[in-house]
């Protein structure tokens, strides 16, 4: 979210400041959320949380339940003078949550006494389960210090009330995307902390530009971009003589392919390479200013491994997947819908790849700024150590981390790099700086970096 960038993305690129520091820290706690529990297929906490305690909107919860606690703590009757205040009775909010044998109930009346005067009448009700007290701090800590590992919640219809549905990640995501015509800012916002895997397909060619925000518009040009993409293999792809140029690039794209994700059988798929060839090689031509360089290759997996689960379904293994067993026009849809999310997408940073990558040299350097003023201790080591941030980090900005991060984390990070409203390359540095600050103990500790 844009929000979210505008006091620590002007620290991130710009020179130095005395408030470098405090600003990233803020930044730092406006982002706490980034990775809610609430995100992708609803995650649970193993441990005995039970389903109905997990459906409960985690934003909705902790707002209303901080609520009913300070109001408790400073319960009083409110007055306000009217002679024109006839019998009134309202109920203003009521929040059940159940979490670990806890449950609350708040309920807030007001009403008029007998002088014509309002009273505000609170009644709560706690139901302890070997719980008397209830802080703000440990209820604080129960909606963010979750232990263990979140685990996949399996949806079911019988489970929770429609309240709670209203207020799932799946049913607002439903509502912005089915909405005649798109509200892009709240879907940057939605999206930013997470995209459920069963919306992440629609949801990316949106954030990406590739689809419009007008409903009715949307299938008639993606058929459309679709066409034009077969047309552009036919121009460019196969033809019988390439100049000089282009066998060059066919030839390192031909070699590159191969070697992403070596480990992983899908990407070993002959009619895998081949649709990354494509894809790369088309490209390169539409972009003569940068042409193909290596780490471009990398950026098109993300988009393939969405449209592809879009394609088998949310709940199929990837792993054990095969091309082959697709319809060719469900190949085609996935290909064509990765070379155009893939040209939006490297729109707004296709100075990284121009001659001699003057955008990437600029990015470094950035991020050599913010560390020396965010943390000085780690920035002189390694320059004590003669550790060139070059030499680390020209392959975080150039592959934008994807060689660094398993492909789901990988997959989940573009989520947010995707909501960014002004582009990801700013948060991209925060999310490179966050990586040296979490090993910085064992960085500190070592004093041959080039062995």
């Amino acid at each position: 979210m844009a929000t979210r960038m505008a006091s620590g993305g002007n620290g991130g690129a710009g020179a130095g400041g005395a408030g470098g520091g405090s600003s990233f820290q803020d930044y730092q706690e406006s982002v706490s959320d980034a990775w809610d529990l609430g995100d992708d297929e609803f995650c649970i906490i193993s441990g005995g949380v039970s389903v109905e305690a997990a459906r409960i909107s985690k934003k909705v919860s902790q707002s209303a339940a901080l609520n009913v606690i300070k109001t408790h703590k400073n319960h009083k009757n409110v007055r306000v003078g009217t002679a024109a205040v006839a019998t009134t009775t309202t109920t203003t909010a009521a929040m059940v949550e159940s979490m670990d044998g806890m449950k609350i109930s708040s309920r807030t009346a007001v009403d008029s006494d007998n002088d014509g005067n309002v009273v505000q009448r609170r009644e709560q009700q706690q139901n302890h389960d070997g719980m008397n007290n209830v802080s703000d701090h440990r209820l604080r800590q129960r909606f963010h210090a979750y232990p263990g590992r979140p685990q996949p919640l399996k949806l079911s219809s019988n489970v929770a009330s429609k309240d709670v549905e209203c207020e799932s990640k799946y049913e607002k995501f439903t509502n912005i995307l089915e909405a005649p015509l798109l509200n892009l800012i709240a879907l940057k916002e939605i999206s930013w902390s997470g995209v459920p895997r069963r919306m992440r397909a629609v949801t990316w060619r949106l954030l990406a530009g590739y689809l419009p925000t007008s409903l009715e518009r949307r299938n008639t040009l993606l058929e459309r971009k679709r066409v034009d993409y077969r047309k552009l293999v036919q121009q460019y792809f196969h033809v019988d003589a390439r100049d000089e140029i282009q066998q060059d690039t066919y030839r390192q794209i031909h070699i590159d392919v191969p070697r992403m994700n070596p480990h992983v059988a899908l990407f070993q798929q002959k009619l895998v390479q081949e649709m990354f060839e494509r894809i790369l090689f088309i490209w390169a031509i539409r972009h003569p200013a940068s042409g193909y360089v290596q780490g471009i290759n990398d950026l098109v997996t993300p988009f393939f491994i969405v449209f592809l689960q879009e394609s088998v379904g949310a709940d199929k293994d990837l792993e054990q997947c095969q091309l082959g067993d697709l319809s060719e026009e469900q190949r085609d849809v996935i290909e064509a819908d990765s070379f155009w999310c893939l040209s939006k997408f490297l729109d707004c940073i296709q100075d990284n790849y121009i001659f001699a990558q003057l955008g990437i040299q600029e990015k470094v350097n950035q991020l050599k700024d913010l560390i020396q003023r965010i943390d000085g201790t780690l920035h002189r080591h390694l320059q004590a150590h003669g550790v060139d941030y070059l030499q680390f980090s020209f392959r975080w900005m150039n592959n934008l981390l994807t060689r660094e991060l398993p492909l789901y984390c990988t997959i989940r990070l573009w989520d947010t790099y995707l909501a960014e409203s002004d582009g990801f390359a700013v948060f991209q540095l925060y999310v490179c700086a966050a990586f040296l600050l979490h090993w910085r103990d064992q960085l500190l500790q070592e004093r041959d970096f080039q062995s």
